[in-house]
């Protein structure tokens, strides 16, 4: 890389332009220039531009300072004050790292206006950072490329440009502060449920009429011997050997995260929700409420409760028992069409209606997964028939085939040799039972759905019962894009800030994701991210002529693309960092140890 100057002519005067380019050699041979950062004009044709003055931190004397630059060719005016001469020919770039994802997650950051809450939550008494800062960094950090607290501390933060945008220095990042900040934030979740919901109402307009409750769960590394709820119990991460804990989440139809909680890994799903209507009573305050559920979390116990209370209602899946359990009394009445492919059937039970609901896109959707499953169950069949192994290693095939085949081991039929006997072609049989599969394909993308919304549209039932895939699509999005699992923390208080910093990382993303929505609904925010991780912050350095560097932090200019997106998201970019004087620069190799 070197300096090159661009000179023009113009009215007379000659025009100074500077930029830092990079020569690239073509498969022709021949060289191309790429230009790295332009620094614009350095002219003294135009007297205002040569006293535009900078403010500097001269760190030799611990203070900021007013002076001006000019070209080592020219000669300082005599008139002039806190002037400094520089070298441009020895012109040097360090320290590249990101800076456009960072600058967006502090902005979105600012945006909820989470600087101001936690700021009040966790008040600085005499620590040289602010919590909140701190809190800002671990939540970015989960944001952009999740990690453990000692990666951020020893790699992550080097690499960013999280120091200037923090207005901090590596403080911020020491070790032992990261863990102490964890320890701090874990006891603030109701405060922040009850602020979150006034800030989704603000920038959004959100409604809190429907809400979607789930439950999820996360495993440890480790024992966990220090975390009393980390429990062995029925893991949907499919690590039944690890400890866990249980996370039910509730958020509103458009993804807003309302209100979360942490349970033992044993707990069961029916044993949670009247607990968290509760809660949520608690801190919102009684209202209208439609809760929208999955089939295996309610009891019959509890529905009856929502029944009584008047103004507390639901939707929810049924087993697909109840589809058979009245299958007769369903088949006399008429299908309805609600969308293109989904036609419904309703029936009203004891208070309740009841919604039978048929999608084409859904049955195709279980009799590809059903076939795939069948076909290679028969496949490995086939093999085993084949080979004619030992009856016990038979056995022990037969067992992993059922296992990976799921239910659609149920619709082979498999005759097996008696004990002793040995297994031949004839001993070892097995058929499909076609019978038993044709009737399960004639229930296929069926089911069935309950509320105590007796006078609601029938297509209204259906559209809010698909949005329960927000909750499946926020968990996911918590569980692999910001390193929700597993969980490395062994002491219950820092798994549970553990869970807050992702939950803090995923209001960000839902922010971003809402504001895509309605400006640039073709982008998701992990390709926004991507996109703007692109920008990059340099630190370039001039030597002055009393042996001193002019470091000036510069982030590179955004490309067209990127300009567009900014343009597009109402957003504007903040102007370049001071610059700084020091007495070397900041890459000068210090003295070599010798091992």
């Amino acid at each position: 890389m070197h300096l090159k100057t661009h000179r023009r002519n113009k009215d007379g005067k000659e025009h100074r332009y500077f930029s830092v380019v990079e020569n690239r050699r073509l498969r022709t041979g021949k060289m191309a220039q790429r230009r790295v950062l332009y620094l614009g004009e350095i002219n003294d044709s135009q007297q205002a531009a040569w006293r535009k003055t900078l403010e500097v931190f001269d760190e030799s004397e611990q203070r900021f300072t007013e002076l001006s630059l000019f070209p080592e060719d020219r000669d300082l005016p005599r008139d002039a004050v806190n002037s400094i001469q520089i070298k441009l020919d020895q012109m040097e770039l360090h320290r590249p790292r990101a800076w456009g994802n960072c600058w967006l997650g502090c902005e979105l950051w600012r945006q909820l206006r989470l600087d101001e809450f936690w700021s009040a939550q966790l008040p600085s008494q005499r620590e040289a950072v602010p919590w909140e800062r701190v809190l800002q960094l671990l939540v970015v950090n989960r944001l952009i490329d999740p990690g453990s607290e000692f990666r951020l501390h020893r790699q992550w933060f080097d690499q960013s440009a999280m120091a200037e945008l923090l207005g901090v220095d590596f403080a911020v990042a020491e070790k032992d502060r990261l863990y102490r900040c964890l320890d701090r934030i874990g006891d603030r979740k109701q405060e922040l449920f009850v602020y979150l919901r006034q800030r989704w109402q603000d920038l959004f307009g959100a409604h809190f009429d429907i809400l979607l409750y789930d439950l999820t769960s996360t495993y440890f590394e480790g024992e966990a011997e220090e975390t009393p709820k980390a429990k062995r119990g029925y893991s949907r991460d499919h690590r039944p050997d690890c400890l866990q804990v249980v996370l039910a989440l509730v958020i509103t139809p458009e993804g807003l995260p309302l209100a979360y909680e942490v349970m033992d890994g044993n707990t069961s799903d029916r044993t949670t929700l009247r607990g968290f209507l509760e809660q949520v009573e608690k801190i919102h305050g009684k209202a209208r409420r439609v809760w929208l559920m999955d089939r295996g979390i309610p009891t019959e116990e509890v529905l009856g409760e929502m029944r009584a209370a008047g103004d507390v209602f639901y939707l929810v899946g049924t087993p697909r028992g109840k589809i058979q359990r009245y299958e007769k009394k369903w088949l006399a009445l008429p299908w309805q069409k609600v969308r293109d492919s989904v036609e419904v059937k309703l029936s009203a039970e004891d208070g309740e209606l009841y919604v039978l609901a048929k999608s084409e896109g859904r049955r195709a959707k279980e009799r590809a997964i059903r076939r795939r499953k069948l076909a290679r169950l028969l496949w490995k069949l086939r093999a085993m028939r084949r080979s004619c192994p030992a009856r016990d290693q038979l056995l022990l095939r037969i067992g992993a085939a059922k296992k990976e085949a799921g239910r659609a081991y149920g619709f082979v039929r498999i005759s097996l040799p008696k004990d002793g006997a040995e297994v031949t072609r004839r001993s070892f049989t097995f058929a499909v039972d076609r019978d038993k599969l044709g009737k399960a394909e004639r229930r296929d993308g069926h089911y069935l759905l309950r509320s105590n919304l007796a006078g609601e549209d029938p297509a209204v039932l259906w559209d809010r019962y698909v949005q329960l895939t927000q909750v499946e699509a926020a968990f996911k999005t918590m569980k692999s894009e910001l390193g929700l699992r597993p969980i490395y923390h062994q002491v219950a208080q820092r798994v549970e800030a553990h869970i807050l910093v992702a939950f803090l990382a995923y209001c960000l993303t839902v922010t971003l994701r809402q504001r895509l929505q309605a400006l640039a609904p073709g982008l998701t925010p992990k390709a926004v991210l991507e996109k703007l991780a692109a920008i990059q912050m340099l630190d370039v350095c001039f030597p002055t002529t009393d042996g001193r560097w002019l470091i000036m932090p510069r982030y590179t200019q955004p490309t067209p693309e990127q300009q567009v997106l900014f343009h597009t998201l109402k957003l504007n970019l903040p102007s370049q960092p001071p610059p700084k004087i020091k007495v070397r620069a900041e890459s000068e190799p210090a003295q070599r140890l010798r091992l």
